[in-house]
């Protein structure tokens, strides 16, 4: 005779199948190969160093003033085309803008004594200016994405060339307010780590450094893509999109270290920019100086940069078309979903000159 146990009901049935395809679909996504990134059409438009400047045509072009993508020093820029249907530039190509994207490249040790200077001054004003001849238009939009967007508007305060537009995203203006362990940021900022030392001796950040700051700045939220990938592992969309981020977060590249050197003092640890103290070249970088038209986006969910870090631009610039806003998403999911694309042409489309 059987007997009914009162817990029965709430232990739920295995489905082996099922849970052999989810630890297969994890294994795989651990160590299986890694998948392609940046689908978009491009042509090779300059080239300086190790710098590229890429020209991704528009479907069918319906504005006369293109898009020029500023991306960070730290990382690779191809989040932006990380995979067909949710990639930024695929999306806004397709609706008819011409996209150009400037690729910092991986310095080695002989760029160790790259400044910000020569990056913003050298490499990304002639980039633009190759950007504008080589489509033909009188003006130009400018889109900096986290630290692409600082150095966007760096160089928006000091440029002569006409950018008509500036598009700022997750980006770090005010570096008061930081994120990161405690003891790290009064350590940088008292002195008691020397990052001058450091670089001395390295030449450029190590691209494994640069994975580590990250990771602290972000535990321990970091270790919580594992869980998601444990939990969500039977759903291949799912399993491909994380291999993608995955790639890309630990994707990183060397920082030079003459660069590092003056986004450690300069920024974020003197906050030159919101002070209107920095100088670039023989040029102050005085945001006031931007009269651009100006949007902003900021992601609600974004553990990386705080919107306190980002908003202060609104009241430093002159700009009188400006537009701030708060999107729900992450740092990396802005990009990663290609909701990124979407918002910009929701505000570029009606200040692009449509054709």
């Amino acid at each position: 005779m059987a007997v009914e146990t009162p817990f029965r009901n709430l232990i739920p049935e295995l489905n082996y199948e099922k849970e052999t395809a989810r630890w297969k679909n994890v294994v795989k996504a651990l160590t299986g190969p890694a998948p392609k990134m940046g689908h978009s059409p491009r042509k090779e438009v300059w080239r300086k160093n190790k710098s590229v400047l890429w020209h991704y045509p528009a479907k069918q072009k319906k504005y006369e003033i293109p898009l020029f993508f500023v991306y960070s020093l730290f990382n690779k820029p191809y989040i932006l085309d990380v995979a067909p249907k949710t990639s930024v530039i695929e999306g806004l190509t397709n609706l008819g803008y011409e996209v150009y994207l400037l690729d910092w490249g991986a310095p080695g040790y002989e760029d160790k004594k790259i400044g910000l200077d020569t990056y913003i001054d050298k490499y990304l004003r002639t980039a633009v200016k190759r950007a504008i001849r080589h489509s033909g238009a009188d003006e130009i939009t400018v889109v900096g994405y986290c630290l692409g967007g600082t150095i966007a508007s760096i160089y928006a305060s000091i440029a002569d060339e006409p950018i008509k537009n500036l598009i700022v995203a997750t980006v770090p203006i005010d570096f008061q307010p930081a994120i990161g362990p405690d003891k790290w940021t009064e350590g940088i900022r008292n002195g008691d780590i020397n990052i001058d030392s450091f670089i001395d001796v390295y030449g450029n950040i190590p691209p494994k450094m640069v994975e580590g700051m990250f990771r602290a700045m972000q535990a321990p939220v970091y270790f919580t893509n594992y869980t998601l990938l444990l939990s969500r592992a039977h759903d291949q969309r799912y399993v491909d999109k994380w291999q993608r981020m995955n790639k890309w977060t630990v994707d990183q590249v060397p920082f030079a270290g003459e660069a590092y050197r003056q986004l450690s003092n300069d920024l974020f640890k003197e906050n030159k920019l919101v002070k209107g103290e920095l100088v670039i070249g023989n040029k102050k970088a005085d945001l006031k100086n931007i009269k651009a038209n100006l949007y902003v986006i900021s992601g609600s969910r974004d553990h990386l940069i705080l919107e306190d870090q980002s908003k202060p631009i609104m009241d430093l610039v002159s700009s009188e078309d400006k537009t701030y806003v708060v999107v729900e998403t992450g740092h990396v999911g802005l990009a990663l979903s290609g909701l990124f694309g979407k918002i910009v042409d929701q505000w570029a489309s009606s200040r692009s000159n449509p054709l």
